[in-house]
């Protein structure tokens, strides 16, 4: 397949890396210009951004989510075929705060009105380095599972048929509206979980306590801004503060 991924920081480096090695096409893009890739070690082809849309079946938006009303002018010419797919979370401390996402607008659904283009929400719910390293074959025992969310369900499978070749198990978890239930604060958010767990998990999300427990993670890090914290230690930290 064709794909075009506008963001080179951890997330959108580790998927363009994951679909070069499939066999996958890619261009890659960073939203700032072409300077920014410079000396970064980067799988696919290095474009500017304009050229990141062209000729793609699948463009991948790994942006903060305060940058993702940069780059509407350039989703302007994406081709109405074209399955986007929004991989952010929102965190006041590094996206400012959001008015319409405090008061409790879905954060998808908020970059899916500032690209003015259905999104589905995907590769958002688990870490950096799950992504890179956890991926296993379809019939592993144990297989970690993604939340997949969208409007649109011939675009959902697209994206699942995606998540489930680089490595990880897909939950359908409804519609761009029920893509809360994946955001930073709940039970499903980098916590590792089975398809089976997951499925609870989503179930299990309150919205009100989300941001409440997305900001606690945050206090207990910044605690122990001396210590190094191991990747499980993170998954450990989450399950326990998300009552898993």
């Amino acid at each position: 397949m064709r794909f075009g991924i506008i963001g080179a920081g951890s997330i959108g480096s580790i998927i363009s890396k994951k679909l070069v090695k499939n066999g996958h096409d890619i261009k890659i893009a960073d939203a700032r210009g072409m300077e920014h890739l410079e000396g970064k070690e980067l799988a696919g082809t290095p474009v500017p951004v304009e050229d990141a849309i062209k000729d793609i079946e699948v463009l991948i938006i790994s942006l903060p989510t305060k940058a993702i009303p940069s780059i509407r002018n350039t989703i302007n010419q994406v081709g109405e075929e074209v399955v986007i797919v929004d991989t952010s979370n929102y965190y006041p401390f590094r996206d400012d705060k959001i008015e319409e996402i405090e008061n409790g607008m879905v954060e998808s659904v908020w970059v899916s009105n500032q690209l003015g283009r259905p999104v589905i929400k995907a590769f958002n719910n688990l870490l950096a380095y799950t992504l890179e390293n956890e991926g296993t074959s379809e019939d592993s025992s144990g297989r970690i599972a993604m939340a997949v969310a969208g409007n649109d369900p011939a675009q959902k499978q697209v994206v699942m048929d995606v998540v489930n070749e680089l490595g990880f198990d897909v939950v359908d978890s409804g519609s761009l509206s029920d893509s809360w239930r994946q955001q930073p604060g709940t039970p499903a958010y980098c916590t590792e979980l089975t398809r089976d767990e997951l499925t609870k998990a989503l179930k299990k999300a309150n919205k009100e306590k989300a941001p409440l427990s997305r900001d606690k993670v945050i206090e207990n890090f910044a605690q122990e801004k001396d210590v190094e914290f191991s990747h499980k230690d993170v998954v450990n930290l989450n399950r326990e503060i998300y009552n898993l």
